[in-house]
């Protein structure tokens, strides 16, 4: 198989079979890759060779694991995966599950995924607020969805700071830094409570030693956002809302790599006196390349449908590469990111 070494320039919908589209990217290329894979047996997209029509849930697994070793393949090994995948009732026990049960989709792929050597680092919560009624009588209406994080190496770019949130008090007052407690020591010892499993959780204590009533640029998001459903005219049916998804391409995907080697330029730390006022932390060159020219990180979503991820990739600052298997949802999306641009 030929080598490739150079990407089709950004901004770019790439029309085909994810599969294939993707062995034609370069190796360790990509930033980060946030996407929705076709649920299983629950859309048509009226598209030969497309996946999620499989007859059982284990074919549907084998497909989109291949899918997914390419994409390690096109990821930095540095990478981030962000990976929206629903779960099916099954209506027969052949497709993968007693019928009316979840035929646990997402964690038999999960479980795929592990032992093609990804790791599991989150289980984000999409709560829709704004989630549709259902008719049926006998179980709960299901409000929300879930966003793995995934990663192929222990070290990996993620920039907490680019997501905080602004912390408040018990009191709804805004984080403070005080005078630090010099005599104050954190125990690092671990509680007799705890199993081998289990963190110190001194963090809290951290702070407050350092005079410190939360981080300086805010705290961490959190697993549960809770983000309404956004309408969309197009013909497409499964959309992201372009909200959903800042988040994932904020922490996964660096606003300047190295021109040269790819490298993520890295932040400076917040300095601890800053008070309340949130200010992000230098952007820093961390490789040792002479040349200090840079460009955009790329983001990768080998399932574009709408195009919501180049989109919001976009509007962020980033670069972007899409593939669709329908052509006419390509061309909504080429439409729908133009008139972005012309709106800018």
């Amino acid at each position: 198989m030929t080598t490739i070494t150079t990407n089709p320039p950004a901004g770019q919908i790439l029309i085909g079979d994810a599969l294939e589209r993707l062995r034609k990217l370069a190796t360790a290329s990509a930033d980060t890759i946030v996407t929705s894979p076709p649920y299983f047996r629950l859309r048509d997209y009226q598209t030969q060779g497309q996946i999620g029509l499989e007859d059982t849930v284990a074919d549907w697994v084998t497909a989109l694991r291949g899918v997914m070793r390419e994409a390690a393949r096109v990821l930095k090994p540095v990478g981030t995966l962000w990976l929206n995948l629903g779960d099916t009732y099954a209506r027969a026990k052949r497709e993968g599950g007693e019928p009316k049960s979840f035929v646990l989709a997402p964690e038999k792929m999960l479980l795929g995924l592990e032992a093609d050597g990804w790791s599991l680092r989150n289980r984000v919560v999409w709560h829709k607020p704004n989630g549709l009624p259902t008719s049926v009588r006998d179980r709960l209406a299901c409000h929300w969805e879930p966003i793995y994080l995934l990663t192929r190496s222990r070290r990996y770019f993620f920039d907490l700071d680019a997501i905080r949130i602004p912390a408040t008090s018990t009191l709804t007052k805004p984080a403070t830094v005080s005078t630090p407690n010099k005599y104050r020591s954190v125990s690092r010892k671990r509680p007799a409570w705890a199993g081998p499993g289990a963190g110190i959780n001194n963090g809290l204590d951290d702070m407050k030693a350092r005079g410190l009533t939360a981080h300086p640029l805010g705290k961490n998001p959190g697993d549960v956002w809770s983000v309404p459903t956004a309408a969309y005219r197009g013909a497409h049916f499964a959309t992201f809302p372009p909200r959903l998804i800042e988040r994932p391409i904020r922490a996964g995907c660096p606003e300047r790599v190295c021109r040269t080697c790819g490298t993520a330029w890295r932040r400076a730390q917040a300095a601890p006196d800053i008070g309340a006022v949130a200010v992000l932390g230098t952007l820093r060159k961390s490789c040792a390349c002479d040349d200090r020219s840079w460009e955009p990180g790329l983001v990768l979503d080998p399932f574009f449908g709408s195009g919501t991820v180049g989109l919001v990739a976009e509007q962020l600052g980033r670069r972007w590469i899409g593939i669709e298997i329908n052509a006419g949802y390509a061309r909504q999306a080429h439409e729908r990111i133009e008139a972005a641009r012309s709106a800018a």
